[in-house]
């Protein structure tokens, strides 16, 4: 995939899939700017530095994407130190598990807020400079828990579901200014939390996927460099699931 002169602003990315998915474009030829909380400078900076080291030019834009203001302000400085943005991929977001009757308000607000409302506030703050370059991408990261749901996921599947939706209609909207707006949905990728499974646990999540084997932030990345690409110029409104065959 060529993204040479491009401009990719990830958010969410000092590190997992984030980072992959930064690294997968920078090898492609973008130019990438690191996003992730501000008490999470240290290691942007640090992903950034390893962006820098395959080539291509790398910053730091630190925001809580679930602040209007502080989406806003980010674009602004992308803006202003490229004079473009080309590729937005909303990947920031949170999971706060926990069954439905004992999730409370907080568990449940919390989610919706940094992973959907954070993809919209995103979404619009780039919209704007995209439609005045007469085109752009935008790759939103949703899950098939927002196909399928989860137990112990209200929150976390309906985030996930909204991404979906919220991708879909802003592909609508913006095709006819040829920005193109598409989604992954990942399956079971390779975490922490999945390193800690039991043998037991691990072969039951096996069972699920025609593939057998968990999917890696790579497998995530390699979608979005191909989504990213002229390669997919004429894909949009669509939802790329990542899953190893888990949901058919």
């Amino acid at each position: 995939m060529n993204l040479d002169g491009k401009v990719a602003l990830i958010t969410g990315s000092a590190r997992g899939i984030g980072k992959a998915i930064a690294l997968r474009l920078a090898r492609d030829g973008a130019d990438i700017v690191i996003n992730d909380i501000v008490g999470n400078q240290a290691l942007a900076e640090e992903s950034a530095q390893e962006m820098r080291a395959l080539g291509c030019k790398s910053s730091v834009a630190l925001a809580d994407v679930s602040d209007s203001a502080a989406a806003n302000a980010m674009v602004e400085q992308v803006l202003s130190e490229y004079g473009r943005v080309g590729i937005l991929v909303n990947n920031a977001g949170i999971t706060r598990d926990q069954l439905l009757l004992r999730m409370s308000d907080q568990e449940w607000q919390s989610v919706i807020t940094i992973n959907l409302t954070g993809s919209f506030n995103c979404t619009r703050a780039v919209a704007r400079p995209m439609i005045k370059q007469r085109g752009g991408c935008i790759i939103n990261i949703a899950s098939v828990i927002g196909l399928i749901g989860n137990t112990g996921q209200a929150n976390y599947a309906a985030s996930k579901a909204g991404i979906i939706g919220l991708t879909k209609s802003a592909a609508k909207e913006l095709a006819p200014r040829g920005i193109r707006v598409n989604a992954i949905a990942p399956g079971f990728i390779v975490t922490a939390m999945t390193d800690a499974l039991n043998e037991d646990a691990r072969e039951t999540l096996l069972r699920q996927i025609p593939l057998q084997r968990l999917g890696t932030a790579e497998d995530v990345a390699e979608a979005a460099a191909f989504l990213a690409s002229e390669s997919a110029a004429y894909i949009t409104g669509q939802v790329l699931q990542v899953d190893g065959g888990m949901v058919m």
